[in-house]
């Protein structure tokens, strides 16, 4: 999708008269935006898009009349179109917030708990940041097909375990359904992963639980100290790094809080650091959709130590910009679209070293 000429044109849609008018002057002090309307709820918002055409909406998730999860469906059903979450901080408001990236949602924000003006305010750069970027993404919507799990012995042969082999994969926008559908791909005695995906603390529990109730493997959040398995995704807790660490024969995850990295925590960058250090030539990385510039770094580190480094190409990602500042850096070995990269992960992992047939 190209960028549109001219200000980006927004539509926000909140039941919150409050919330209305400050993401209104907030979203007004870019010179880059400009806000077409403000809808109290889905109802007139329909009505505004088809007379306003805005290029990108801002969705509250609670509304009277119709939920926005039910708006969103409709949407992307009928007209789709980027929009970004406006979601509270509560595990309902995460457990929803899960379902409208699936249905076709580019990003989201969280709204503050408390001291709602001092909070928003704090958001604004994160805010506009999305919308510039749904602005331009790529829409999976309406339903990007969920990929369908392979069976236990299926397509790979009788299936393999490994347990040097590690795979770290890195994604921000557009990552949550980018994952779903490689996660969901992979067998359930294929080497072990570790995710980071930019994502609030609040959000990770929800995501990981969601993907442990769909994929053949076991996913869940990473916890200090935890041992690595086969068959195993662990996905960085929001608002702290995960790191792979080795401790003998075992590899261990390690998650600590720590500085901002590439301007995040969780840091794909330190992800993919300490596993070109600890597993050099026995790891995959991989780096899908999403903004800015996180991970290139560090998967260029692992290319160095030998490892297998793939990057989603521009046609699949929702966002190429993550996989293009590695392509840039020559950190990235091949680029694929996102349903070829979980075989070659696997090819890659069944061809070399440490793959013991069973």
């Amino acid at each position: 999708m190209t960028r549109p000429k001219g200000p980006i044109k927004v539509l926000i849609v909140d039941d919150s008269a409050l919330m209305r008018q400050m993401l209104t002057e907030m979203l007004s002090s870019d010179p880059e935006i400009e806000v077409v309307g403000a809808a109290p709820h889905p109802l007139i918002a329909r009505t505004m898009i088809k007379e306003l055409l805005p290029d990108v909406l801002t969705l509250d998730i609670e509304m009277p009349q119709m939920d926005g999860l039910s708006f969103l469906e409709k949407i992307m059903t009928l007209r789709p179109m980027p929009v970004v979450m406006v979601s509270s901080l509560t595990q309902s408001g995460a457990d929803a917030t899960m379902r409208a990236l699936e249905i076709g949602a580019v990003d989201f924000v969280s709204k503050p708990v408390a001291g709602l003006s001092t909070g928003m305010a704090a958001l604004r750069d994160e805010l506009i940041g999305k919308l510039k970027a749904a602005a331009t993404a790529r829409l999976r919507g309406g339903g990007m097909r969920l990929a369908s799990k392979l069976p236990a012995s299926g397509s790979w042969g009788g299936g393999f375990r490994s347990s040097e082999k590690i795979i770290a994969i890195g994604a921000s926008t557009g990552g949550v359904e980018a994952l779903r559908e490689l996660i969901c791909s992979l067998p359930p005695d294929g080497p072990a992963v570790l995710v980071t995906q930019h994502m609030p603390a609040q959000f990770t529990a929800s995501f990981a639980n969601r993907l442990d109730g769909l994929a053949a493997v076991a996913v869940s959040e990473a916890r200090d100290g935890v041992r690595v398995l086969p068959g195993h995704v662990y996905i960085a807790p929001g608002n702290f790094h995960l790191e792979l660490k080795r401790s003998g024969a075992d590899y261990l995850c390690s998650v600590a809080d720590g500085p901002l990295v590439s301007g995040h925590r969780p840091s794909v960058d330190v992800l993919f650091d300490s596993v070109a250090r600890v597993a050099g030539e026995n790891a995959v990385g991989v780096i899908l959709t999403g903004m800015g510039r996180d991970g290139a770094k560090g998967l260029l580190a692992m290319r160095g130590a030998g490892a297998m480094t793939i990057g989603e190409d521009a046609t699949t990602c929702v966002v190429y910009g993550m996989p293009r500042a590695a392509h840039e850096v020559g950190a990235t070995q091949i680029e694929l679209p996102l349903h070829k990269i979980p075989a070659e992960i696997l090819s890659h992992c069944r061809m070399t070293g440490h793959a013991q047939r069973i």
